[in-house]
């Protein structure tokens, strides 16, 4: 049992389980009734993405100090109460189910996703 980290919008892996959509939006264009169908996500959780100044920040940085000032703003703002229980949950979950948790972004490593990895690691979440 563990969290796959995906990207949003690509085939499923085997096994993969429920699909969480961390992101700020909705994809456009798609009816809310392909989401889950289409393999974007099953269930939208939009407490761990990132602010919208955040996001736009990250989309915006072209230097690694830039990326660098983003993962310190979105690492901040997961230390709400909030994104601090939803990550101590599915960390949590880990240990008894298989699920994913993902993003839009092509690249991970210019993306909010590989900071929740870590993240959720911190947390003791069983990662696949």
């Amino acid at each position: 049992m563990a969290i796959r980290i995906v990207r949003l919008g690509t085939p499923r892996g085997h096994g993969e389980g429920l699909r969480i959509g961390t992101v700020r939006r909705p994809p456009r264009g798609v009816p809310k009734s392909e989401f889950a169908r289409q393999d974007w996500y099953d269930v939208w959780f939009p407490t761990l993405a990132p602010s919208l100044e955040t996001m736009k920040q990250a989309q915006a940085a072209q230097t690694p100090a830039q990326w660098n000032a983003f993962v310190r703003k979105y690492t901040a703002e997961m230390k709400a109460h909030d994104a601090q229980h939803a990550l101590e949950l599915l960390a949590a979950m880990s240990q008894d189910s298989d699920f994913s948790v993902g993003c839009y972004c092509e690249d991970e490593a210019r993306c909010h996703r590989s900071i929740l990895r870590g993240l959720l690691v911190g947390k003791g979440a069983k990662l696949a």
